[in-house]
């Protein structure tokens, strides 16, 4: 028997299974580009518009460092491809690693894929047909991207340039996942070096892009992200670098299908501890359990958010000559939510996108009890005396005061590295943790959302992230898609105050308060009522 054999079916059944997922996935984004390179029309209507935004971006490294390299920004295509295309580019490498795990990895954890591999079904073939299926949707995004832009009336070399940067970036992902994959005995594990791997490359084209003539500006072409952007779309396309993404995804797959060549079924390269006999009496309690399951996560989003903290601060202060003497940048804040002045507005931008990703962690924290739920896990717990509320309560725990603690954190550092440059850290320190902290009741709604799905529909709770994904698109990019406010106002972030300078009305933040803790309640009582597993 072939070692691909197979193939063709459980690729099928791939796409049968993310027949929504991928689908909500590649239409988001393809929205995000195109509609935000359709604002960029009425944004900048003339030529002179987009040289002034072109001249003021173009040598702040603070800038740089957010947005990678400063190309062609005096076209629709170069902004769409500088301001949410470095965050696209991040997002499909999400989207490919986590379609890679769920097919591959996943499977076997679950012990599904031992089933199908009985049958006729070749060595190679499971982790070829999740590779497939995350192909399939990066060509696909590829492709709504480019013909999206040509629509518009970008000019069609470089649309085609940027649909296949986007196509590149997630196959490179898809294979860095093919390999951890390999190396774990967990999805989570694998989804975890594969993420590793994503923010380093993030971090380190940040670092290169920023350096400036003078600095490590190399350290831009070591990531994979890099190099997508550094094919300069809608500029002097670069086609040759291209080759880069593609040479470096077929390395790690070669090294991948390596591995699983030598490797047991349901095992990982590393082998995972055995851990002691018995359970140290620290976890006798729920709480206890869950802080154990939980601390690891909470350990690295907390060094996440230090860093981010110290670098918002440092960068605040270099970045007041870049928007003050920048009416078009101003203006792009405001309409993302900033009010003030220069510093101000782009404090409460990032500070709101601070938001955003706590309440990654807060949903990650929810769904931690699907996992343990439909990993035979929580059954063995719950026949002791441990009730169903006192479970879930633990980890839900986790999700309300970590995401809490997470944005203290990043308040904390970053109105100490801001108050240092301006000589006001007693002033500053305040002023941005409670600007931080005032994201807090909006975070718990999801955390609220995601509770309440795995205690009514559990076979539907991965769809918490779905609710995210929402606030992200509305949030984010509703204004620079002048969406109607009726939408826009469906997130709980839009809700928030955005001024730095003013006390927030305590009104909004009752209402979202009493809004996350209704949904947490009935999803408390959904799960008293329905069956484990």
């Amino acid at each position: 028997m072939s070692a691909l054999a197979g193939t063709g079916t459980l690729t099928r059944l791939a796409l049968r299974r993310d027949r929504l997922m991928i689908p909500a996935w590649v239409a988001v984004l393809a929205v995000v580009m195109v509609g935000s390179a359709s604002s960029a029309v009425s944004l900048y209507p003339d030529a002179e518009s987009l040289r002034k935004l072109a001249a003021g971006l173009a040598g702040d490294s603070s800038v740089l460092a957010i947005y990678g390299p400063a190309t062609a920004l005096d076209t629709i295509g170069g902004i769409t491809m500088w301001k949410p295309g470095g965050l696209v580019f991040v997002l499909v490498g999400l989207m490919s690693l986590l379609i890679v795990v769920r097919h591959s990895r996943a499977e076997e954890e679950s012990g599904r894929l031992e089933l199908v591999g009985a049958g006729a079904v070749g060595r190679y073939a499971p982790l070829t047909a999740a590779l497939l299926t995350a192909l399939v949707a990066d060509l696909v995004l590829g492709a709504l991207i480019a013909l999206g832009m040509i629509a518009i009336g970008t000019p069609a070399t470089g649309s085609i340039s940027a649909g296949l940067c986007f196509s590149a970036c997630g196959l490179v992902f898809a294979g860095i996942a093919a390999l951890t994959a390999q190396l774990s005995e967990g999805a989570r594990a694998a989804n975890g070096l594969a993420g590793a791997a994503l923010g380093a490359s993030y971090l380190l084209r940040a670092a290169g892009d920023s350096a400036g003539a003078n600095g490590p500006s190399w350290l831009s072409w070591l990531s994979p992200i890099g190099w997508c952007q550094q094919v300069r779309s809608y500029a002097d396309e670069r086609w040759w670098v291209l080759a880069l993404p593609v040479a470096f995804a077929l390395l790690v797959l070669g090294v991948g299908y390596a591995l699983a060549a030598r490797r047991n079924l349901g095992a990982g390269m590393f082998a995972a501890g055995t851990g002691p006999a018995t359970a140290s009496a620290r976890l006798r309690t729920p709480i206890a359990l869950a802080w154990r399951l939980q601390r690891g996560a909470l350990l690295a989003w907390t060094v996440v958010f230090a860093v981010v903290g110290v670098v918002v601060g440092s960068i605040a202060n270099g970045i007041n000559g870049l928007l003050s003497d920048n009416a078009d940048i101003t203006d792009v804040l405001s309409r993302l939510g900033g009010k003030g002045d220069a510093i101000n507005a782009y404090l409460s931008v990032v500070l709101g996108v601070l938001g955003l990703v706590a309440a990654v962690y807060a949903v990650q924290a929810t769904l931690r009890l699907r996992a343990e739920e439909t990993g035979l896990r929580a059954e063995p717990l719950l026949a002791t005396r441990v009730s169903r509320i006192a479970w879930a309560t633990s980890h839900a725990t986790f999700a309300v005061v970590g995401s809490a603690f997470l944005l203290a954190v990043a308040g904390l550092l970053a109105g100490l590295t801001y108050g240092a440059e301006v000589g006001d850290v007693g002033g500053q320190l305040p002023r941005l943790l409670g600007a931080t902290l005032v994201q807090v009741p909006a975070v718990w709604v999801l955390a609220g959302i995601s509770l309440a799905m795995f205690g009514l529909v559990p076979r539907l709770a991965a769809g918490a992230w779905a609710a995210f994904g929402l606030c992200v698109l509305l949030g984010e990019f509703g204004p620079l898609l002048r969406l109607s406010h009726w939408a826009v106002d469906v997130s709980p972030f839009t809700h928030l105050p955005r001024s730095l300078g003013v006390a927030p009305a305590a009104g909004p933040l009752i209402w979202l308060l009493v809004i996350a803790a209704l949904p947490g309640v009935d999803g408390l009582a959904g799960l008293r009522r329905r069956d484990i597993g």
